[in-house]
Order: C-alpha cells, then sequence, then structure tokens
C-alpha cells in the first residue's frame, strides 16, 4: 500500500526535527522557528529553497512566495521548489481557489491578467477575470464581459452583462432582450425562453419561475410546459442517478419522473430516491420513516426509525431498521435476512452480519455465510454515517478471544492489527483512530500508520482537531477527511 501524504509528514518531520506542513506530491513547507525561515523540504527530507518570506503550497512543485515586511505592500511571486521566481516577486496577489494546475490569475493595482505555471501571460491585465469552468474564463473589459479559453483566446465576439458560470458545459443568462438563454461555453445560444428559467440543474428539463406570481413550473428545452407555474418551489435531484424534480405546493410533494415526462401527485413532503421508483417517506406525525411508490402509495409502513438503500453485489437493496429489528429487501420487497440477524457493516461486494452470537460474511447473491474467525465483538456505527458521501461502512474495530481490538475490511482482512487495550474510531470521516494500550493513548490510521506514539493520558475530538494531554501539554493532530470507498483498503 503506498504511504500516505500524512504519515510522510511525519517521518519527514522526524527526519529533519522540524514539523512540515502540507506535504503532497513529493513536496512540503517548513517554518524554522530558530531562524524565523519557511523552506520548501522534499519527499527525501532534502531542503531545496529557504527565505525569510512566507511559502504556501500550491500542487506538486508550485509554490506561492509572498514578502510581508512591516511597512511594505505585500509582494507575490510563483516559484518552483528550488525557489526560481517563475512569476516575479510583485505588488501582486494570486486567485487559485478551484487548486487549477494549468492557469492562476494574478491581482495587481486593481486589474487580473492569466498565467501559466511557467511564467507566460495567458490573458493580459483586464478590469475582472473569472474563472467560469474547467477551461474557460469571463473577462471584463469597459464595464462588459468576454468568453476566453485557456489559450486565452476570446472564444466568441458576444458582449455578456455579467459574468455566468457554466455547468456540464452550459451556462443560463439573462440576454441583451432581458430573456432566459441558455449558451454553450463557445457563447453560442443553445435555447432561447420566452418565460424565466430559474434553474438548468436538470437539463434538458428546467424549472421555471413566473415573474409575477413568484410561483414555480417546469418545461423542457423545447419550452413545452410540464408543470405549470403554481407551485411554492421546485427542486432537482442533486445526487444519485437524478432521475426527479420535485414540486411542492402547500407541504406536498409532486415528482416529475424524467423517464416518461408525467407528474405524480403526493402526499408526501420530502421524498429521498431509493431505486426501482420507490422513496424513504418521512412521517411529520410519527416521527418514522417507510417506503411509498411513485403514485404516492405506502409499500413499506411508515415506521421504521431507518430506512437507507444500498448496492451489493450490484444488485439494489433497502435497509431497514425499527428498534432491534432489522430487514434487508431486495428489490421484490422480500427480506433476506433471517430471523435476529443485524447488520454490522455494508460493503460493496457483501455485508458483515452477527447472527446470535458469532460474527459471519454475508453473500446478499447466494445468502452464504463465512465466519470471521476469531471474533467476539464488533464496534457498531451508527445509522446516521451513511450519507452522499459514505455510502458504505468504514472498516470495523473488533475484539479477538484474546481481549484485543484489531480492525478488519469488508473483505474479512486484518489491516490494523490485534494489540490495543481498545480502539477508538470516529464516526463521519475521520480517518484517524485512537488506540490504547496500557492505559496510554495514542493515533494510527486506517492504513496501520502510526501518527502519534502511545504515550498520552487523554484525547479530546474537537472538530477538526484530535486533542492529546501528557503532562499538562497538549499535542494536536488535524484530521484527514476519510474518503469512504467500501473495501478499497
Amino acid at each position: 500500500m503506498a504511504q500516505t501524504n500524512q504519515y510522510t509528514k511525519i517521518l519527514l518531520s522526524k527526519k529533519i526535527g522540524m514539523e512540515v506542513h502540507s506535504y503532497s506530491e513529493g513536496y512540503g513547507t517548513v517554518y524554522d522557528s530558530k531562524n524565523k525561515k519557511e523552506s520548501i523540504v522534499d519527499s527525501l527530507g532534502n531542503i531545496t529553497f529557504e527565505s525569510a518570506h512566507s511559502i504556501s503550497h500550491i500542487f506538486k512543485n508550485r509554490f506561492i512566495l509572498t514578502s510581508g515586511e512591516s511597512g511594505y505592500k505585500t509582494k507575490s511571486a510563483i516559484i518552483d521548489e528550488k525557489g526560481n521566481e517563475l512569476l516575479p516577486l510583485d505588488d501582486q496577489s494570486f486567485n487559485t481557489p478551484w487548486l487549477s494546475k494549468k492557469r492562476i490569475i494574478s491581482s495587481k493595482e486593481g486589474k487580473e491578467a492569466v498565467y501559466d505555471y511557467q511564467g507566460k501571460e495567458i490573458i493580459p491585465y483586464s478590469e475582472r477575470i473569472l474563472f467560469v469552468a474547467e477551461d474557460r474564463f469571463f473577462v471584463k473589459k469597459d464595464k462588459v464581459w468576454f468568453l476566453y479559453d485557456l489559450e486565452g483566446k476570446q472564444v466568441s465576439p458576444r458582449e455578456f452583462k455579467e459574468d455566468y458560470h457554466f455547468e456540464n458545459g452550459k451556462a443560463l443568462i439573462i440576454n441583451e432582450d432581458n430573456q432566459s438563454e441558455i449558451i454553450g461555453k463557445n457563447g453560442q445560444t443553445l435555447h432561447k425562453f420566452s418565460t424565466q428559467i430559474y434553474s438548468l440543474a436538470s437539463y434538458p428539463y428546467l424549472i421555471t419561475k413566473s415573474r409575477t406570481t413568484g410561483k414555480y413550473g417546469l418545461v423542457d428545452a423545447e419550452e413545452n410546459i410540464l408543470a405549470e407555474e403554481i407551485y411554492d418551489d421546485a427542486s432537482p435531484e442533486y445526487f444519485g442517478a437524478k432521475e426527479y424534480v420535485y414540486l411542492r405546493k402547500k407541504g406536498k410533494a409532486t415528482v416529475f419522473n424524467k423517464k416518461d415526462r408525467k407528474l405524480y401527485p403526493n402526499n408526501f413532503k420530502y421524498l429521498t430516491p431509493l431505486f426501482n421508483d420507490l422513496f424513504s417517506v418521512y412521517s411529520d406525525k410519527s416521527k418514522k420513516t417507510g417506503v411509498g411508490n411513485l403514485n404516492g402509495e405506502i409499500v413499506v409502513p411508515q415506521e421504521y426509525d431507518f430506512v437507507q438503500s444500498f448496492s451489493i453485489s450490484g444488485k439494489d437493496f433497502i435497509y431497514l431498521k425499527k428498534g432491534q429489528e432489522e430487514q434487508f429487501l431486495n428489490q421484490d420487497l422480500k427480506n433476506i435476512l433471517d430471523q435476529n440477524t443485524q447488520v454490522i457493516a455494508f460493503y460493496p461486494d457483501q455485508l458483515i452480519i452477527k447472527k446470535q452470537d458469532g460474527y459471519y460474511q454475508f453473500s446478499v447473491l447466494n445468502r452464504s455465510t463465512s465466519v470471521l474467525k476469531d471474533i467476539v465483538a464488533i464496534k457498531e456505527q451508527e445509522p446516521d454515517f451513511f450519507n452522499i458521501f459514505n455510502l458504505y461502512s468504514k472498516p470495523v474495530v473488533c475484539r479477538n478471544a484474546s481481549n484485543l481490538y484489531g480492525i478488519i475490511d469488508g473483505k474479512g482482512k486484518e489491516i490494523v492489527p490485534f494489540i490495543y487495550d481498545d480502539i477508538i474510531a470516529f464516526e463521519n470521516s475521520e480517518n484517524e483512530i485512537v488506540v490504547k494500550k496500557q492505559d496510554k493513548y495514542g493515533v494510527v490510521n486506517f492504513q496501520n500508520e502510526p501518527l502519534k506514539d502511545i504515550i498520552y493520558d487523554k484525547y479530546y475530538w474537537q472538530k477538526e482537531v484530535l486533542k492529546l494531554d501528557k503532562d499538562k501539554k497538549t499535542d494536536i493532530l488535524y484530521f484527514t477527511r476519510f474518503k469512504n470507498s467500501g473495501s478499497r483498503l
């Protein structure tokens, strides 16, 4: 397994005797508190450049050098790992909000220009420049905007009153005739509308908004009316398969199904899509969740505490939990779990379940089980862990028959050895885990890299920081976010 940037940073810090910051792609930065200088360090621990000025890492071997002497204007430069100035130190600041590895915007004396990372000017200084797509800029000249590509070429003679951002190669604008219009990346007209378009997030279906009543409706790209402007609000499906648009009136949702271009009035306020035109539906009255279909019919009663869809081994399932009762429904809404079975973890290829007093890997394809040997307990994750960013479980913290803790992944492989008195894994997206031995605490990650020695008396989890106390002194470790892809570890 490749060594993580986080662990490389720790090893380099120990090697050079100074804390390495922002390490990635072979380089990091270091601040020496003794001589008050900042440096660039490579992956071998070599200091490649040192300066009294501030150094910020952009990517790989590109950095921003910023001078900030008291009483003087701030000056900035783009440098490489050896300190060579690719864009010379000047009264300028740099805009890298999207962390592009191709272009950077320089702001100087109230104007802006675009450069590449070799220091070549791509777009000369203008009134304003905005990055509006992966390969497009809007450039303001004489109070109007023009569209440019990454090579600094103006792609259209068309003038725009405002800047607009592109989504999937399209932008929604208000044109010269005060009409809603959709343009392509070369400024060309794709569609014009007589009605006001509110959002193109569900293109080719478009949410409209009445200029007189403020009510919402829906049209297609040819302006055929799909839903009259009678709704209090409208929202597209932003994640997942993006099959629906939700229109709401008086607290009830009407669902537009893109597949058949039809409207389905419902009695539910909010619906979360599952699969096959099924939705989880929440009852404000009972505070419970069930499953409904497009026609507004309840197909699973609203009596469950938690409802979530999962794709396992290429098939779709619905997980239901009510108190101690759990079900795992297939596409026919048949439960494939035996009675008194508890699902411990969900992975792309299989489940980990608890049955009676044993733990097993469970195949959803043939319902076969394989015992997890020597595992006597597994720490469970809370159901609210699962969301669009955490589609599957983390590797699980287990206790073996020797009363020692370790971690296994979705395939049952040991990834953190069973040598600890306890392991504390945090919810959400944290990659760091606290380990305990002989009443002392340390930190490792899911790659089993030691991040903090097991020498601390206490630990605290505080938002983005893990605090560890020893001898009335506190060390901190910033969390890196755990990008969960199930069995990737």
